[in-house]
């Protein structure tokens, strides 16, 4: 299995001091790959600049030249959470540049399926909004880009531990693209309710998942089987792009779910499993969140495992605490709302 990987070398130069959204996010990752010998075999995509012909298929042309401006003044703050440094702008465009230049590797068969170790995080930005830690939304813009070049439905699956805000504005009114997210609800930012299913002619194609806090492995091995999967299989999506957010490991301090690495393997394997059914394998997977440095980095090597089709390495962190959470009603509802 061909595995494809990319990262942005430049994502250094967005930093602040005591940011949780900070480079050690990235090089802690790259570090167990390296040691562990899985980076070795993965196929390495170049990365390149999003252009800004590409980004305006997501974001307002105001809106990137403010960013601009705002990394040529040195910098500053687009909200409390959200920082722009004299260097975001070039990390940023490579990110999303590197999430294309994925999404073309997969789409030319290249590579069967794609990781994308890449930062600043994107679902949160909005057309014209940073927030949440985000930029410009990379896997939005992905998504955006592979419509262009003859993919006629794309799904997006979320399952950072946060909605993915700036994704669903993207698409809410867009039915060639699906986008599902599993979040910690009520919970930052505020939206992904179960009632925000998308408009117009996207009517159901923005499927919410809010899940209490303290929800694990099997209430989110539920949420897969009774709603994730029959809404992708209904859509019948010919590309996967997935916001893979590992801030749902219980070992986070920024939320409070109890997801485990073992966890999120599972989940990566569903997710791929819908890929080789509908989408003849075609995956892109897109890290978001995660701001614990071990976690963040056990489960992406854990996710890129499943990908290469490997038998999962013993993990360190342990097992989640066990969630005797009852999601039942919730997941009745959701598939009432959806018509499954």
């Amino acid at each position: 299995m061909t595995v494809g990987f990319v990262t942005n070398p430049n994502h250094a130069q967005h930093a602040v001091p005591e940011h949780p959204e900070g480079p050690e996010r990235l090089e802690a990752v790259l570090q167990l790959l390296t040691e562990s010998g899985l980076l070795d075999r993965l196929s390495r995509i170049e990365p390149r600049d999003a252009a800004d012909g590409e980004l305006a298929s997501v974001h307002r042309g105001d809106y990137v030249d403010a960013l601009r401006r705002a990394c040529r003044e040195g910098g500053g703050w687009a909200d409390p959470d959200t920082y722009i440094a004299s260097g975001s702008c070039d990390a940023a465009w490579l990110a999303a540049g590197a999430c294309l230049a994925a999404t073309d590797a997969v789409l030319s068969n290249e590579v069967r399926s794609a990781f994308c170790a890449v930062r600043p995080p994107g679902h949160h930005a909005r057309p014209a909004q940073a927030m949440g830690f985000c930029l410009l939304n990379n896997v939005a813009v992905a998504a955006r880009y592979a419509r262009r070049h003859g993919i006629e439905r794309v799904a997006i699956v979320d399952i950072d531990v946060h909605h993915g805000n700036g994704t669903q504005d993207a698409f809410y009114d867009d039915p060639s693209v699906l986008y599902v997210s599993t979040h910690q609800y009520p919970f930052y930012p505020g939206t992904g309710r179960a009632s925000e299913t998308g408009s117009g002619e996207a009517a159901g194609t923005n499927v919410n998942i809010p899940l209490p806090a303290g929800c694990g492995d099997g209430q989110y091995r539920a949420a897969f089987e009774q709603i994730v999967e029959p809404v992708v299989r209904r859509f019948r999506p010919q590309l996967l792009l997935v916001s893979c957010g590992f801030d749902a490991h219980y070992a986070e301090t920024i939320a409070g779910m109890s997801l485990s690495v073992d966890g999120y393997g599972a989940l990566a394997a569903r997710l791929q499993s819908l890929a080789d059914e509908l989408c003849d394998g075609r995956s892109v997977f897109v890290l978001e969140g995660g701001y614990d440095l071990d976690a963040i980095a056990w489960c992406a090597r854990r996710v890129i495992e499943v990908l290469l089709g490997d038998e999962p390495t013993p993990d360190p962190l342990g097992p989640a605490p066990y969630a005797s959470l009852n999601i039942d009603a919730l997941l009745a509802e959701l598939r009432g709302i959806q018509g499954l």
